[in-house]
């Protein structure tokens, strides 16, 4: 018989009741605080103080109100039902134990009384076990006994926990029923929890590890364990838990690593630069026997791997002489923080703090990780140096193996324009994450997974994939990330022509990351609204946001994202007639193709030159340029190519050859469904007089409907309300209307109940 907990799924009343202005990322967690149940949401919402409106600080952990209204009821229960519901409580809160039947077997309990709390609603016995009305209701019953009931049932619990792998939770009611602190427990507690990590049950080590803080007699014991917890409560998705555990122990560099997902970048940027000198120096925090702990917390928190006594990636060079445990920890732990040191100015796109971080670590005699020093070193302009770093970082991307590692592996590989090898491997970082119960680390992966998809034109694919990466960051308090992916989807949004999708999307990664100094989805933003403009023939405002997207400083915008936008710049500046810009903005992006001889971005840099010659010369651009599309993987700007290809020869009247290379643009750009670039295709080819077809596959639900539209039916068929699709996409309501609206006229249908009829029959 086990102990089960009902949850009250939150419908549309209950996100209207936490009121349109909360952010996304605040409300996620807020529902997720409130385990569904929207009285509980809606109180929460109503006490939060500015910062927690804005997601800088954690969410109050319980709706007090609603607390006491549920002790009052459980309170008027007899004596002996109160204490059946106090040993299935403590038998699932904050602990599952799964021993209630056990306990009450071992203790001879009698179990009618649960009648009353049956009667009043509270609760009611089951086949599988004790059904309490919500979780709230639980943690009531829990929290009104008294000291020694409580002692009691733990006690109880601890002694039928007596199963293979039960160690753990036997342990946790032994410390919960502890009366003061233990050293002996403390240590018992530790073990546990460290036998609880290592099967991947993070929520589980950090009950135990936090229990273990309250119990240790050692003040410094005491904060090393509180960031232990943290470490564990963060990998086990629960932000709002980790910082409050953070927040509890003064330590400034495991709030530069929380900061890095869900802060100020350049907040971040200077706690953790601070905090790895500080290490390195052996300041107070890494003296003494818990600094080899205190590194692996820092290395937990951020999913990272300890082996032998060192960080898996990163390595030293200077006179790093063998000393103490505690110096050599600490030493790897100014590895790591300058590390994401590095990483946050990257997603600031601040030139001077990647300098900063370069000289700190030259300084301290530390060699960067291989992709954050490439990425560092191509934003500096030092090409040849940023190809080898990277190089070397993208050959680490085998199967398993530590999944930030993989991630970089990805990056190095997107930024070397090898999108397959970067698509292996943020698909083996999600893999081996899950693998290791670090779900936290997922939509990481997925940040840079959408990069590899859009390129290789899988948009449809991807939008699925990087919705669910969406909810995940969310979920798991990591705003920044869920703004990058924001932003990816806002570039998913231009490609498939889901124009009022790309431009609500957009705005919001805008306006989150420009608070955040988040340059990096900013500039994927403003690049997702200007290729947008280009597809639809709006060349000089697209021409305009690329300029501003090069013109921006640190925060506002990012040299990666400057790169990737070129090609698409140059096509809007020459179609504009500003063509002095646009030859410099190429000489830059040639040097880099030619020096790491990526043969897409070397295709591209033909495509460039072609649109800046005229005749002959420019067709020869244009033979060159596909012919090295046919050795990448970038099929979406193969396409486009041609697309552009196929103008120019029509325009110097060699009509067959463009009719080919227009029909090969157009096949390619309803496979990826992207409407706009098709319909160019189509307009140039009815200039040469080719009769053109309609849609293909005229029949075909998918191709009559964008990506969204084919969502937002699919759900609407299903039964859901506007409220609810635009609660699971993180769109408007009025979006979603709109959206509807579109698929009625495409599919030629006026109500929800033909478009059940006609999805059902697919």
């Amino acid at each position: 018989m086990r102990v089960v907990t009902s949850v009250n799924p939150v419908r549309g009343p209950a996100q209207s009741e936490l009121g349109p202005s909360l952010p996304e990322g605040v409300r996620v967690r807020i529902l997720r605080t409130a385990h569904g149940d929207r009285r509980a949401a809606a109180e929460l919402a109503a006490v939060l103080t500015e910062r927690q409106l804005t997601g800088l600080d954690p969410l109050p952990a319980q709706p007090p109100v609603l607390l006491r209204a549920y002790r009052q009821e459980v309170r008027a229960l007899p004596d002996a039902a109160r204490r059946l519901l106090l040993l299935a409580a403590a038998d699932q809160y904050p602990v599952d134990t799964h021993a209630f039947l056990r306990a009450v077997t071992a203790a001879r309990l009698d179990t009618r009384p649960l009648v009353a709390a049956e009667v009043a609603g509270i609760a009611h016995a089951t086949a599988g076990g004790i059904v309490f009305r919500d979780p709230w209701t639980r943690t009531a019953a829990y929290e009104i006994a008294s000291v020694t009931d409580r002692r009691s049932v733990h006690l109880l619990l601890a002694r039928v926990l007596r199963g293979e792998g039960e160690s753990p939770r036997r342990s946790w009611h032994r410390g919960a029923a502890a009366l003061g602190p233990s050293r002996r427990l403390a240590a018992e507690l530790r073990a546990a929890a460290h036998s609880a990590r290592t099967a991947g049950e993070h929520d589980l080590a950090c009950a135990l590890v936090e229990r273990a803080a309250t119990l240790s007699p050692e003040p410094l014991d005491r904060a090393r364990l509180l960031a232990r917890a943290a470490a564990d409560a963060w990998r086990s998705g629960d932000a709002d838990r980790a910082r409050r555990l953070v927040a509890a122990t003064d330590d400034d560099a495991l709030a530069g690593l929380l900061a890095l997902r869900a802060g100020n970048a350049t907040d971040a940027f200077d706690a953790l630069l601070t905090a790895a000198v500080r290490r390195a120096g052996g300041g107070p925090v890494a003296d003494g026997p818990g600094g080899a702990a205190m590194s692996e917390d820092l290395a937990a928190l951020d999913g990272r791997t300890v082996s032998g006594g060192r960080f898996a990636y990163g390595g030293t060079t200077g006179s790093a002489s063998p000393g103490p445990a505690a110096v050599d920890h600490a030493h790897h732990s100014a590895v790591h923080l300058l590390a994401r040191a590095t990483e946050a100015a990257i997603y600031t796109g601040d030139l001077r703090r990647c300098r900063e971080a370069a000289a700190v670590a030259d300084r301290l005699g530390i060699v960067p990780p291989g992709t954050l020093g490439g990425l560092a070193a191509a934003f500096e302009g030092r090409y040849d140096d940023a190809r080898d770093l990277l190089k070397a970082a993208a050959g680490r991307c085998g199967p398993g193996g530590d999944p930030t590692l993989l991630i970089h592996s990805g990056i190095a590989a997107l930024m070397l324009g090898d999108h397959t090898a970067a698509a292996t491997a943020t698909v083996r970082a999600a893999a081996s994450a899950r693998a290791r119960g670090d779900g936290v680390t997922v939509p990481q992966a997925m940040e840079f997974r959408a990069y590899a998809d859009f390129w290789t034109g899988r948009p449809r694919a991807a939008e699925a994939a990087t919705l669910e990466a969406l909810r995940q960051a969310y979920t798991t308090g990591q705003d920044n990330g869920a703004c990058h992916l924001q932003a990816a989807l806002a570039m998913f949004a231009a490609v498939t022509g889901d124009e009022d999708v790309c431009r609500e999307r957009a705005e919001a990664a805008r306006s989150y990351a420009l608070a955040r100094g988040l340059g990096l989805p900013a500039a994927l933003a403003l690049f997702a609204l200007a290729f947008l403009d280009l597809s639809t023939g709006r060349f000089a405002a697209s021409a305009a946001r690329l300029r501003a997207l090069a013109g921006f400083g640190p925060g506002h915008g990012h040299r990666a994202i400057r790169h990737l936008a070129t090609p698409h710049y140059v096509e809007a500046a020459v179609r504009t007639g500003d063509t002095r810009v646009a030859r410099a903005a190429h000489a830059d992006y040639d040097h880099w193709a030619r020096t790491v001889r990526s043969p897409d971005d070397l295709a591209l840099s033909a495509r460039c030159r072609a649109l800046l010659a005229s005749g002959g010369e420019a067709v020869e651009h244009y033979r060159t340029a596909l012919d090295l599309h046919a050795s990448g993987t970038r099929d979406f700007e193969r396409a486009r190519t041609e697309l552009l290809f196929g103008g120019a020869l029509r325009r110097l009247r060699h009509r067959t050859e463009a009719r080919d290379r227009l029909h090969s643009a157009l096949e390619a750009f309803e496979h990826f469904g992207s409407p706009q670039c098709a319909a160019a295709a189509r307009a140039e080819l009815r200039v040469l007089g080719e009769p053109v077809s309609p849609v293909r596959g005229a029949d075909d639900l998918v191709a009559r409907l964008t990506a969204q539209q084919l969502m937002v039916a699919r759900m609407a068929a299903d039964g859901a309300t506007n409220r609810e699709i635009a609660a699971r996409l993180s769109l408007s309501p009025r979006t979603i209307d709109h959206h509807l609206r579109g698929v009625f006229a495409r599919l030629g249908i006026r109500s929800r109940i033909e478009l059940v009829r006609l999805l059902g029959e697919r």
